[in-house]
């Protein structure tokens, strides 16, 4: 049998939208998020212990670290594969997802180092007013 298909009226279309772009701010707030940006960059295309990312990672603290690592791991940007060793092993990765916003994060820093000579050149002017 099948289920009759809600209608949707011009509200339910506009909470819908609204939760879209909310998603999105948020998606963008955590990729565009210093940290997050550090830890994708130092995980790149090879498997990470923490302490290793927090060394890689200075002056990123404990929390820090575990916050952000569990905000990629979240989205779908970062595994954890803990291995039943003594003492305990935890790795960090980047899924696919997470590989295919590091080649954006990548063209970005080359953008920056490309264009921060010409940025400089554009502050010390504004501060100069």
């Amino acid at each position: 049998m099948a289920h009759p298909i809600p209608e949707v009226d011009d509200t339910t279309s506009e909470l819908c939208e609204q939760a879209r772009l909310a998603l999105i701010r948020d998606v963008l707030e955590r990729v565009g998020d210093k940290w997050s940006v550090v830890v994708i960059c130092q995980l790149g295309d090879t498997t990470r212990r923490f302490n290793e990312l927090r060394r890689m990672s200075e002056p990123i603290t404990q929390r820090m670290l575990s916050a952000t690592l569990r905000g990629l791991e979240r989205d779908g940007l970062v595994t954890r594969t803990v291995h039943d060793t003594k003492p305990p092993r935890v790795d960090y990765a980047l899924t696919a997802r997470g590989l295919s916003l590091l080649g954006i994060l990548r063209s970005l820093g080359g953008w920056a180092e490309d264009n921060c000579a010409g940025i400089l050149e554009s502050r010390t002017e504004f501060d100069a007013r």
